[in-house]
C-alpha cells in the first residue's frame, strides 16, 4: 500500500491521498451499507436536524443484534465494530449530508464529522448541522479509554467549531455479558458536553 501512495508512515501511519481517505472506508464498507435495514427518515427531526442520541440507540441495537455476523464478513475483523458504525452513518448520511474521516491509526481511534445541511434547497451553502463522533476500540481500562477519548473528541470539535459531540466505545473484551458493555451517559470536558456511549 505504501509502494503505491495510498499510505504513508511518517510521522504516522495514515492515508495519503485525501480522495483514498474516502474511497477506502467505502470500499470496505459497501456491501454492508446497502444492506443495512435503515432509513434516513427515521432518525430526522422536525427543524430538519438528524437526532443523534436516537441514531446512536438504533446503532447500538443493530450491533447487539448483528456484529457478530458483519464483522466475520470484515477482512479487517479488528477494525470490524469501526467499520460497522461507518457504514450504518453512511446509510443514513446518503440521504442528504456527507462523513468527514481522520484516522488516528496508531491510535485505534476515528474522527468522524458528520455534516448535514439543514435546509434541503440550499444544501451546503445554507445552515448546516456538525457533530463530531469520536470511535474508540477499548483496550484498556474504561475510565483510561474514556478520559483519553474526551480529550481527543473536546480536540475535534474545537478545531471544527461545533458544540455536537459523542464518543462511541466499542468494548470485544470475550465473556464478558453484552449488559455490562453497555451504557450511555453525558460527560462534561472543558467547555464541551460529550454523550458516551458505550457498547
Amino acid at each position: 500500500m505504501q509502494d503505491l501512495g495510498l499510505i504513508r508512515t511518517r510521522p504516522q501511519v495514515e492515508i495519503a491521498n485525501p480522495i483514498y481517505r474516502e474511497v477506502i472506508p467505502h470500499a470496505l464498507t459497501w456491501v454492508a451499507q446497502t444492506r443495512i435495514p435503515q432509513e434516513t427518515a427515521w432518525y430526522v427531526m422536525e427543524d430538519g436536524r438528524i437526532d443523534f442520541p436516537r441514531l446512536l440507540h438504533g446503532f447500538r441495537q443493530f450491533f447487539r443484534g448483528n456484529s457478530e455476523i458483519w464483522i466475520e464478513r470484515f477482512d479487517y475483523k479488528e477494525a470490524g465494530p469501526q467499520l460497522l458504525m461507518q457504514a450504518f452513518l453512511q446509510r443514513i448520511v446518503n440521504g442528504g449530508g456527507r462523513i468527514d474521516r481522520e484516522y488516528g491509526l496508531g491510535r485505534r481511534r476515528i474522527d468522524l464529522l458528520v455534516q448535514w445541511p439543514l435546509n434541503a434547497n440550499r444544501g451546503f451553502q445554507g445552515p448546516v448541522q456538525r457533530a463530531v463522533i469520536e470511535l474508540k476500540i477499548q483496550r484498556r481500562s474504561p475510565e483510561v479509554t474514556i478520559k483519553e477519548g474526551l480529550a481527543q473528541t473536546t480536540d475535534y470539535m474545537d478545531r471544527i467549531g461545533t458544540a455536537e459531540g459523542y464518543l462511541v466505545i466499542f468494548d470485544r473484551t470475550p465473556d464478558i455479558p453484552w449488559e455490562k458493555k453497555v451504557f450511555v451517559r453525558q460527560e462534561q470536558h472543558g467547555e464541551c458536553r460529550i454523550g458516551v456511549w458505550g457498547m
